[in-house]
């Protein structure tokens, strides 16, 4: 980064807190600074004075601050900033107005319909971007060629449109005028299809511009990419962002004379690119700062470590983002910020809540970390400002952290020191805590120094910032501990060896700017220009010249964009990108294809294909060579390579390295003599032995003991990391290690569903993710689940417990098995449970299980899908696995020989079950075929196709993706195992079953504080400690339900008698349906994150009437029992408790298809009221959360047109907090096809609470084209004809309180989610929590 010209070049980085400053100085020497973001007493602007303090300490001149700067020694102004990102957060954008189609003005709103918090029954959701809506009269639809239909039009993806209805231009100019009258200056406009068709876009752009708007954001221009919802947000973003982004950039300028007319001025993007100043756009500036971070140790420490894939660790003080490079940036181009899903290009930058002002909390006898924060304001307790307990004040009191070193910028008048007595004393209030729990406990033990709970709450953050490390390499195929670890930001240097030496890294690379990386990133970074397209051709050869076409397009305009901001060609490479997936499926991969050369088979531009099948066999571990290859996007990057380089000359030894001082930091086993060192005196070559203190005047670097620091000949810090001393855990309760143990099990629970969803094949577990996997004791008791599927919650400990129980003795090493039927722990038949069993060595029973829960798409039955609206009987449902050996003495039983199919009830284990219900056994029952074999092997195929031989019934319609994903289940056990077995080679099978009992146990108590608790508030108001709630389901079966509460005890009898009995119909659901739905309950009763395994039913004895619709007989059909009656038991729970009124109740169930396609939906409603909240508006609520299709992929894919997707104003039940809407959803068939809907809330609506009124009803409605409006009521299959429409209205919730009450603001409902989560480690979790 040269300076031949004389003049100053400047890289800003201007965060949350700190703004830091890297300059390259006349004569090429480095100036650094860093100062307050927001210091409204002494300046007004932090980049600014940043760059006014240096030119004034370079030229020795007084520069006064009311003056505008001479840029005549600027050269160039580099910027990265978190202003987009804030006011994103804070929800201090723009004033916005949406214009959308007609009939979707709420579609932004419902969104995905999936909330975010699983088990928050307020359901927070962040408010929308846009302060009004318009409905645009228009409509664009794919060409079909119908009847009747108009001339077709060729959008630019290719695909033949029908415009059904131009823009009424004339009645938009009115509403436009009424928003400029109103204030509203911003537009976002977001059309259906207009990602192909752009020209209404266009036409509405034009009218917005000439009534005088001053920002217009079109969506087809903001993101061209298919899929209205994120594409619209985009929009939203886009017009809420850019115009606080140019006010700011506008105060900016005016601090400098002419304007900065004639600086280069440019501004990091979120894909790691700068742009110039006048393109720099809001959706594209929410990552600005922690770019600059990716790019800063992209352009160093991967040099520097000889190309080795690096993992960036920034640790900051609310959050951590986590990174990875291995030669090229990582981008997603979907993703969550703020509760705002962003449709554009951004680097994979994973933030988690855990960083040095990460509150500490002691809660159950668990040691917990976060999420909430100190914030900057009152900081940590040692701010001296009132502030509570974090990681900070933890190393502080270690002695990791010295006050000394820091400036005197704290207490109210911020001119004081660290205050290491604030953080002593805020601590001891929890140390109290803690040990009172060990004294006092179910395991008493002996009390914990000071100093060993702030090691506890150490090292629990640091565990709890690698498993995000894990999920980011292991998702893709990689090993974390081949990668080097690059720490900055100010608080990594504590945390880099323990984090390092967790994931068994060996090198930890930290640069001599770490505290600044992101300003020295944003000096290093290249100027970049994207253009992109979207596309829907086939990736074949017939195609490849209109490939090469459109790359060749989209390359000449990223080069004319560069060559207009001064690069020469020489200067700027492009790097061409297609968007390609399997056709059928919805997981794309943007695939470069700059590692393989065209050949004579694919398009110049080179070998997409070889790129596309390289990586998806790296990232999932298969092909699907049988299956075309589409094409979604064309994309090119430009680049204009800046040529400045950092030069850096190293300081030569002088002797050893100087000791600034002696100091005593704890480590386990007690305090350690420490050597401090003052990084700016180190050397070329000096060697440092750990433990130790390296600090500068930005961060201070923890060297551990049994590390090794080295200076390099760049000036930076390489610790070569030891091994960890090993320590003895024995296997009594330690609250610490107890911490500890809970987020590893939970990470092999993650880790086991990363390898099932890489390895699997169907959509339903490789993109929708619905599927579960856990970590069983040796009794079968849950120990750890991920993620949390809420019908999935406690349901697969019945499955693991039947086995062992069934199965006993006769489990041998290398068996696998097999369970999917209702009387053995199953949800419904296409959720195959897979159960290892895992022996050790000397022990003849297992020491554990391990069990993957996947939702095959189909396994035969009546109907497609194996989700029958009208089946009686269980084999009508499909293939049924009581106790299937599906891998033999480590052999996968594919095929067999010999008559094993046989009878259901012939076999001894099913007479038992009948017999218990008061049945006689296989003579007079409806023979029911499935895939049973007690010993022996028994071939799978086989199995899956046995529905075939009962009349009117199917075998599986995919047998070739239930096998797959089979043996993708047996691979994510066997990770399972491999893992534990890890675990218990570093601390012993004692030790390890202890803790899966002692995590059990964590559980249990904090059940049975919330069953207290609840009990004493109460006794305390003179009410009886035994309360009762009774629903319905629409057949009028009642739901009953009793609890007795024993205040001593902390326990419950949750007593269903009285429950209807086992119905006619599907509605049936198997006792684990109503024990998930009950691990639900407690967890939302509880309040705060705990373990979810057996230990929350401890506390609980459950009757469930034998016979009954929670515990019907084996035959008898279950899946409306998954779907609907599980909602409708969460009801009467809650409705008990009093916790809140009802919701929707019901997952509306809409199946459509015919001989060449078939599609499957649930629909959102309204959530209930609740004490302090108003109802959600088209959500789902408790036992589903799947997301809906988008509107465009629905219409693009299957012969409907969406023609309306709306709250239904009104629905929600009036009270003191009212209850949520449902939503109202029209389609139109385009094609003869059978409707199926499974629904509830017909005939009974959802209660309200505390004098609060009911929901209104659900209602499915089926008008034909001649006029005609038919009823369909709740449960029903009908056969459509074009130009029918379906309209299903779904229920609202009930509201809470009197509605004559007036309901107070709350300060707290007010309150945004305590921290912002995002990245795609958090996209995966959330999209496994929405199915």
């Amino acid at each position: 980064m040269g300076s031949p010209e004389g003049r100053f070049h400047f890289a800003i980085d201007r965060g949350g807190t700190f703004t830091d400053v890297f300059a390259q100085c006349p004569g090429g020497h480095v100036r650094v600074l860093k100062l307050l973001s927001e210091d409204p007493a002494n300046y007004v602007d932090a980049p600014t004075e940043g760059i006014r303090r240096i030119l004034e300490q370079e030229g020795g001149m007084l520069l006064p601050r009311d003056r505008p700067l001479d840029t005549s020694r600027i050269a160039s102004i580099r910027m990265g900033t978190t202003v987009a990102t804030n006011a994103l957060l804070e929800r201090r954008g723009e004033r916005v107005a949406l214009l959308v189609t007609r009939g979707f003005r709420d579609l932004l709103h419902v969104g995905t319909q999936a909330r975010e918090d699983l088990f928050d029954l307020a359901v927070p959701m962040p408010e929308m971007l846009y302060e009004e809506v318009l409905e645009v009269d228009e409509r664009v639809v794919l060409y079909r060629g119908e009847p009747g239909a108009g001339t077709p039009v060729k959008g630019r993806t290719g695909d033949l449109l029908e415009v059904q209805q131009p823009v009424d231009l004339g009645g938009l100019r009115g509403k436009l005028e009424g928003l400029l009258s109103r204030g509203i200056r911003s537009l976002a406009v977001v059309l259906m299809h207009s990602y192909t068709w752009a020209q209404h876009e266009q036409q509405v752009g034009a009218l917005a511009r000439e009534l005088g708007f001053t920002h217009v954001s079109l969506s087809s221009e903001a993101m061209p990419m298919v899929r209205i919802v994120p594409r619209g947000h985009t929009a939203c973003a886009d017009a809420y962002l850019t115009p606080t982004i140019q006010r700011y950039v506008q105060g900016f300028r005016r601090g400098f004379q002419g304007q900065l007319k004639d600086v280069q001025v440019l501004f990091m993007r979120s894909d790691g690119g700068l742009a110039p100043v006048d393109s720099f756009s809001g959706s594209r500036a929410v990552l600005s700062g922690p770019a600059g971070g990716v790019v800063g140790y992209s352009a160093t420490t991967y040099r520097v470590e000889g190309g080795h894939p690096v993992i960036g660790f920034d640790m900051g003080g609310t959050s951590t983002d986590v990174s990875r490079y291995a030669g090229e940036f990582e981008h997603v181009f979907e993703a969550s910020t703020a509760g705002v899903t962003l449709q554009a290009p951004q680097l994979d930058i994973n933030t988690v809540a855990a960083g040095g002002g990460s509150r500490l909390f002691f809660r159950s006898g668990l040691f917990v970390v976060g999420p909430e924060s100190a914030g900057a304001h009152p900081g940590p307790a040692c701010y001296r400002k009132g502030g509570p307990v974090t990681v900070t004040d933890a190393n502080l009191v270690l002695g990791r952290l010295l006050p000394a070193s820091f400036p005197r910028i704290f207490g109210p008048g911020e001119d004081q020191p660290l205050s290491l007595e604030a953080s002593r004393k805020a601590l001891e209030a929890v140390a109290t805590e803690v040990n009172s729990f060990l004294t006092n406990g179910p395991c008493p033990a002996s009390p914990l120094s000071l100093e060993e709970v702030a090691m506890g709450f150490v090292r629990v953050a640091n565990e709890a910032m690698c498993r995000p490390i894990r999920a980011l390499t292991q998702a893709r195929g990689h090993d974390p501990s081949a990668h080097v670890l690059a720490c900055f930001g100010g608080a990594g240097g504590q945390h880099a060896c323990a984090i390092a030496r967790a994931l068994g890294m060996d090198t930890v690379h930290i640069h001599r700017h770490s505290g600044l990386l992101s300003a020295l990133g944003l000096a290093l970074a290249d100027v970049v220009h994207e253009a992109q397209e979207p596309c829907s051709l086939p990736y074949a050869p017939e195609t490849f010249v209109q490939l090469d076409q459109r790359l060749s397009r989209l390359e000449e305009q990223c080069v004319d964009a560069l060559r207009a901001q001064g690069f020469p060609r020489a200067q700027i490479s492009t790097e061409s990108f297609l968007h390609l997936r399997y056709q059928g499926t919805d997981c794309a991969l943007m695939v470069s294809a700059h590692q393989h050369p065209a050949t004579a088979c694919s398009p110049i531009a080179g070998d997409f294909g070889a790129g596309f099948v390289e990586r998806y066999m790296r990232e999932f571990g298969f092909t699907i060579p049988e299956r075309p290859v589409v094409v979604d996007d064309v994309r090119v990057r430009g680049t204009g390579h800046s040529g400045l380089r950092l030069e850096f000359v190293p300081k030569a030894q002088s002797g050893p390295p100087r000791v600034d001082k002696m100091t005593r930091c704890y480590f386990e086993g007690g305090y350690q003599e420490t050597p401090v060192y003052l990084l700016g005196e180190l050397g070329d070559g000096h060697k440092l032995q750990g433990p130790c203190l390296i600090i500068d005047s930005n961060s201070t670097i923890l060297v551990e003991p049994g590390c090794q620091a080295e200076v390099t000949e760049t000036g930076d810090i390489r610790i070569s990391v030891g091994a960890e001393v090993p320590s003895t855990v024995g296997a009594q309760l330690d609250p610490i290690h107890l911490s500890i143990f809970s987020h590893r099990f939970m990470s092999i629970a993650e880790q086991m569903g990363r390898i099932l969803q890489r390895t699997a094949i169907s959509t339903n577990i490789k993109e929708r993710l619905d599927f579960s996997c856990a970590l069983f004791g040796p009794d079968g008791g849950l120990v750890s689940n991920a993620p949390h599927i809420p019908v999935h919650l406690g349901a697969m400990q019945e499955t693991v417990q039947f086995q062992t129980q069934h199965l006993g003795a006769d489990l041998r090493p290398g068996d696998v098995l097999l369970s999917n039927h209702p009387g053995a722990g199953g949800s419904h038949l296409p959720d195959l449970t897979v159960v290892t069993p895992v022996f050790w060595p000397g022990r003849t029973r297992p020491v554990f299980y391990v069990a993957s829960r996947g939702h095959h798409a189909d396994i035969g039955g009546i109907t497609p899908g194996s989700m029958p609206p009208h089946s009686t009987t269980l084999q009508q449902e499909g293939a049924v696995f009581l106790s299937f050996r599906l891998v033999q003495a480590g052999v996968f039983q594919e095929e067999g020989s010999g008559p094993w199919v046989q009878n259901l009830y012939c076999l001894p284990e099913v007479e038992a079950l009948s017999r218990s219900f008061g049945g006689g056994g296989g003579a007079h029952r409806q023979p029911c075929w499935r895939s049973f074999k007690t010993t022996g092997c028994g071939a799978v195929t086989e199995a899956l196709r046995a529905p075939g031989k009962i009349p009117g019934c199917s075998g599986t319609r995919n047998l070739h993706d239930n096998l797959s994903d089979l043996r993708a289940q047996v691979a994510a056990n066997q990770k399972g195992i491999q893992l534990v077995g890890e675990l218990i080679g570093q601390y012993g099978l004692d030790v390890v079953q202890a803790y899966m009992g002692h995590i059990q146990a964590n559980a249990e108590l904090a059940v049975r504080d919330m069953l207290r608790a609840f009990g004493t508030s109460r006794q305390a108001r003179g009410l009886p400690l035994e309360v009762s709630a009774e629903d319905h389901m629409d057949d009028g079966s009642p739901i009953r339900l009793r609890v007795q509460i024993n205040l001593s005890q902390g326990s419950a009898v949750f007593d269903f008698s009285g429950t209807g009995p086992e119905v006619f119909g599907n509605l049936n659901a198997p006792r684990a349906i109503t024990l998930s739905a009950l691990i639900y309950c407690l967890r939302c009763l509880v309040g705060c994150d705990i373990p979810l395994n057996q230990g929350c039913l401890a506390p609980v004895r459950v009757v469930i009437p034998k016979g009954s619709i929670l515990d019907p007989s084996p035959e008898a059909a279950v899946v409306g029992g998954n779907v609907l009656t599980s909602q409708r038991v969460v009801d009467v729970i809650l409705g008990a408790f009093g916790a809140c009124a009802a919701s929707q109740g019901c997952m509306n169930n809409v199946t459509l298809g015919n001989a060449h396609m078939g599609y499957y939906e649930t629909v959102a409603g309204g959530a209930g009221a609740g004490p302090g909240w108003h109802g959600r508006s088209g959500v789902h609520s408790h036992m589903t959360n799947t997301r809906i299709t988008d509107p465009e992929i629905l219409e693009s894919r299957y012969p409907v047109i969406l023609r309306r997707f709306e709250l239904r104003l009104g629905s929600g039940g009036r009270g003191r907090f009212r209850g949520g809407d449902g939503v109202i959803r029209e389609l139109l068939f385009r094609e003869e096809a059978l409707l199926s809907v499974l629904t509830e809330r017909r005939a009974f609506q959802p209660y309200g609470l505390m004098g609060g009124e009911p929901g209104t009803r659900g209602l499915n409605l089926l008008i034909r084209k001649d006029g005609r409006t038919v009823n369909l009521g709740g449960k029903t299959s009908v056969p459509v004809c074009p130009g029918d429409v379906f309209c299903l209205h779904t229920p609202g919730g009930g509201g809470y309180g009197d509605p004559e009450d007036p309901a107070p603001l709350l300060a707290s409902l007010l309150q945004p989610k305590a921290f912002p989560e995002r990245g795609s480690v958090y996209e995966y979790r959330r999209a496994q929590e929405t199915v």
